[in-house]
């Protein structure tokens, strides 16, 4: 789990649709019925509502996928894509920030398979560039199979982690009221991180955050 900020003001959430809260504790407690064993934890629903400051955009994600099962007409395949802020309580240094930037595509299809999403992250590297790609399997609470991406950076002559992906699990998509075939890939990309590798920047403190140089910053290719 990555450290997390909790907010202090507002501190709890005030709103969640009652009956996909309860289809969602069942799940956790005990697999609600969706083929799997769940976690064996009390779902709690003081610690359900706190509000964090988000550390991925899978959140959003996961809003959109419940929004598009319940819209007018049911299920359409769709693609979702976004680039938006995270922020995670971990110490800095090269190629680490508390505050950086997330970009998140998904898609949602009838019987999409992990060779979709080897492909859809390939071909996206490719266009920028970055041609030298490792995938490592990984653990995410909510996908299965799941793999970390890595990618050769040129100056720091090591594999940097550039991102993570997966296939939105059954018991994640079933209780939003998605169809039993849908499948969704999904991948969760930093934008610092692989502009570090393309511009060969070998510290992602002077690409974001307070020691960047804006007069570099704007006057760069990357800028126009």
């Amino acid at each position: 789990a990555h450290d997390t900020f909790f907010m202090k003001d507002p501190e709890n959430c005030t709103f969640v649709p009652e009956d996909y809260y309860e289809i969602v504790k069942q799940t956790h407690e005990n697999g609600g019925g969706f083929g799997s064993i769940g976690y064996g934890c009390n779902f709690k629903r003081a610690e359900s509502f706190k509000n964090i400051l988000r550390t991925h955009t899978t959140a959003v994600s996961a809003q959109m996928l419940y929004k598009l099962a319940h819209q007018e007409g049911g299920f359409k395949p769709k693609k979702y894509f976004s680039v938006d802020r995270v922020f995670r309580n971990e110490a800095m240094d090269a190629t680490h920030l508390c505050e950086f930037h997330q970009v998140e595509g998904l898609v949602a299809d009838y019987d999409l398979n992990l060779g979709h999403l080897i492909g859809t992250i390939k071909t996206f590297f490719e266009k920028i560039g970055i041609t030298q790609l490792r995938f490592k399997p990984a653990y995410n609470p909510y996908t299965e199979p799941s793999m970390e991406i890595f990618g050769y950076h040129p100056e720091l002559k090591k594999w940097t982690e550039i991102g993570n992906s997966g296939m939105f699990r059954p018991e994640m998509l079933l209780p939003m009221g998605l169809p039993p075939n849908v499948r969704v890939i999904a991948w969760g990309l930093s934008l610092e991180r692989p502009t570090m590798i393309k511009y060969k920047i070998e510290n992602i403190r002077d690409l974001f955050g307070h020691k960047a140089d804006l007069l570099k910053q704007r006057n760069a290719p990357i800028a126009r």
